[in-house]
């Protein structure tokens, strides 16, 4: 019989620890792959959070380094400054880039830094207990707002890939999800057209990827991945915000 589908090598042969159902395996999976597609394997540098995916230097077969609880991106530019030549990448929670991370986050993309962000938003803080993150919905429970999410009181919904992609630096923005197969193709896509943004030298990219987090919804997988198309996609919708490369193109 022959084999169509393989494990790609920049993944370790080693299970993860995630919750059954967690988007963090299939984003792992989806950036090793383009990886692997772009011949980037020996010249990849990645940056784990300090959040659930802090173990990601166990699954990938690539450089990686740790930084400090949001400062993904701001290790990720002292990297790629010193390594221009290399593909440098963070991959951060919602808590990491938009609420302890929210300075580092932004100015890096405002300076136009040639690194990528990979920013996964479940919607709470997943590794700590299922607290209210920045981007948890209005109405949404967590275990800091059991009542659900009150902008009165809570706030409103940050909608942080946006933000980025208003500033001069950010050439690249988009929001995509995990939750269905064609959401993963396109998901992918959008990993690869941000690291060609940023080894063409375009400046800052960031894709927001939409990813279940059944634990700490207090969902079955299933009932996490049909919540997100039923509600998580209208707060946050799937989309590109800005590209400069496609700009470039057209005045080409």
């Amino acid at each position: 019989m022959k084999k169509v589908f393989t494990k790609t090598p920049v993944l370790k042969p080693v299970p993860f620890h995630y919750c059954p159902g967690c988007g963090h395996s299939i984003a792992h999976r989806l950036v090793a792959e383009v990886i692997d597609e772009m011949g980037m394997r020996g010249k990849a540098i990645g940056i784990p959070p300090a959040g659930c995916a802090v173990l990601a230097y166990n699954y990938f077969d690539i450089d990686m380094g740790e930084a400090p609880h949001g400062r993904g991106t701001a290790v990720a530019t002292g990297i790629k400054r010193v390594l221009p030549d290399r593909l440098v990448f963070s991959y951060q929670g919602d808590g990491d880039v938009a609420a302890i991370g929210t300075a580092e986050t932004f100015h890096s993309a405002n300076r136009g830094e040639c690194i990528t962000c990979i920013f996964i938003n479940n919607g709470v803080y997943g590794m700590t207990g299922g607290q209210m993150a920045p981007t948890t919905m209005v109405g949404q429970p967590t275990t800091t707002s059991p009542g659900g999410r009150d902008p009165k009181f809570h706030g409103h919904t940050l909608k942080f890939t946006e933000i980025l992609a208003q500033l001069p630096g950010t050439a690249y923005a988009v929001r995509t999800a995990v939750h269905k197969p064609a959401a993963i193709r396109k998901a992918k896509a959008a990993i690869r057209k941000a690291f060609e943004v940023q080894m063409a030298g375009l400046g800052f990219s960031v894709v927001e990827i939409l990813s279940p987090c059944p634990t700490n919804w207090k969902m079955t997988p299933v009932q996490a991945i049909k919540w997100i198309d039923k509600q998580v996609t209208k707060e946050f919708p799937i989309g590109v915000f800005k590209d400069l490369s496609a700009e470039k193109s057209h005045a080409d």
